[in-house]
């Protein structure tokens, strides 16, 4: 399965023959300003990173959660989770004498009709079988051992799942000797937040976090596992020696520790979203929805309408059902230039 994500500013680039500094690049959900980068002791750049326990110190205390673990980004999760839970299935199934000849050791795993496609293509690739929904799956559709995957909020369509509806939806799974696993990839700025991640002592329940969105340090590759401790200690036999780079580390923990640059970092990207939200209303005439790090519209016209954009050195994402567009959140300057072109566009 071949998956075009945003991101992709050089191969757009060749494609419209536009050099890349005449880009406004709004392909991503990354927040147009990023976490200043301190200066970087020069050991953190020559030795074998290891794991920081000042790091978890850190992450515990902004995510809220006891549980958690530095990963090399959300991506190398997703990939690693299907291959994790195939092996337990396997194991739990066995040991539960239900296990026959037939039986290959995976679960069904409910995964959103429309979201970030990768976790689609990593349970697909493992063999398990795939059901899609577009309201979170009842307790009489559900079943033994199965796996339900919630973007929260949802990339691109910005739906927002609250905490009594996800805790209830926990208590199935639970029942059903199942697990949740919640994407919160853009969770920091939702307020107030709907994150049950101080739940993950909770065996069913794993939640990914990304430090490259909010803090736009999609560059240094970082996230987080927050879940039960069986589960971090199967993603570590999975995972290589220094997986987490050291000066992203680093960087990282400075950042989850300045209270004051992410109070500002979440007024900031407010305002901006406010003013893109206006704007695309203003000229497609059209609902818009997401968060405070993207915006996503409807157009039957999509495709031909993102081309415009390209065409004008606007780069965004076309949606993979080819009726949306998402655009990234502008800083002042691309607000400008993006209010020119779509102005253009109207004529």
């Amino acid at each position: 399965m071949t998956l075009v994500h945003g991101g992709q500013l050089q191969q757009v680039a060749l494609q419209y023959a536009r050099p890349i500094a005449d880009w406004l690049d709004l392909s991503t959900g990354i927040s147009p300003s990023s976490y200043p980068i301190p200066t970087i002791p020069t050991p953190v750049w020559q030795q074998l990173p290891q794991p920081s326990p000042s790091l978890l110190n850190a992450a515990k205390r902004y995510y809220g959660t006891t549980n958690i673990v530095a990963t090399s980004g959300s991506q190398a999760v997703i990939k690693q989770l299907p291959t994790i839970f195939k092996q337990h299935v396997a194991e739990q199934l066995i040991s539960e004498q239900l296990i026959s000849e037939q039986s290959t050791g995976t679960s069904t795993v409910w995964l959103p009709l429309v979201g970030y496609k990768e976790h689609e293509r990593a349970w697909r690739e493992q063999g398990f079988t795939i059901q899609q929904y577009t309201q979170l799956p009842t307790s009489a559709q559900l079943t033994a051992h199965c796996i339900v995957v919630v973007i929260n909020p949802n990339n691109p369509t910005g739906e927002l799942f609250s905490r009594n509806m996800l805790l209830a939806l926990l208590d199935n799974i639970q029942t059903l000797k199942g697990w949740l696993i919640l994407d919160e990839a853009f969770m920091d700025v939702v307020e107030p937040s709907q994150s049950i991640i101080a739940h993950t002592d909770n065996p069913h329940l794993l939640v990914l976090r990304s430090v490259g969105k909010f803090f736009g340090l999609a560059g240094i590759r970082l996230g987080f596992l927050s879940a039960h401790p069986q589960w971090l200690q199967a993603l570590a036999q999975l995972s290589s020696p220094w997986e987490v780079n050291g000066p992203a580390q680093y960087i990282t923990e400075i950042a989850l520790m300045d209270t004051q640059w992410q109070q500002q970092q979440l007024l900031s990207l407010m305002a901006l979203s406010a003013t893109l939200e206006l704007l695309l209303m203003t000229t497609f005439a059209c609902p818009v929805a997401g968060s405070a790090l993207f915006k996503t519209i409807p157009l039957d016209n999509a495709p031909e309408v993102y081309a415009l954009l390209c065409q004008q050195g606007v780069y965004v994402r076309l949606c993979d059902e080819q009726n949306a567009l998402r655009f990234g959140i502008p800083d002042q300057n691309g607000l400008v230039k993006l209010t020119k072109v779509l102005q253009q566009l109207a004529k």
